[in-house]
């Protein structure tokens, strides 16, 4: 698990530098070079990341027990429920929006963004039944 960590970050640099050159020289567009700039960065801080965990030990048990901590377990899946319901809601008032504007492609968009998200609960929430 620790090297998987090392390698990962290595590979979203290498992965980044790639797209970046490859639309450097106009392989790809420029979108590819932002992309591949996002990702040399989230790599590079990963790997800084997974350094300070390596050479501090207090940085390390602080970031295990913040990890394992039951109260910032239940915190986020209920920032995650949240997240899940306000983008439901939010994208259910687009499709009506986009409907009455006459906004065919964006109001399907929206609505099926509304359905994939439902259906991925229902999906989760038969697992997740099954499990517990």
């Amino acid at each position: 698990m620790k090297n998987r960590r090392w390698i990962l970050s290595v590979v979203y640099m290498v992965l980044g530098i790639a797209l970046f050159a490859t639309a450097f020289f106009e392989l790809l567009d420029s979108f590819w070079s932002g992309m591949g700039t996002a990702l040399f960065v989230i790599g590079l801080l990963r790997l800084l990341q997974a350094i300070r965990y390596h050479s501090n030990a207090q940085y390390r048990e602080d970031t295990d027990t913040a990890i394992g901590d039951e109260r910032n377990k239940f915190l986020s899946m209920k920032a995650w429920s949240w997240a899940g319901y306000l983008f439901v809601m939010i994208a259910a008032v687009a499709t009506i929006v986009f409907k009455l504007l006459d906004m065919e492609s964006e109001m399907f968009l929206a609505s099926g963004a509304v359905c994939l998200v439902i259906i991925l609960y229902w999906v989760s929430y038969l697992i997740v039944r099954k499990k517990y």
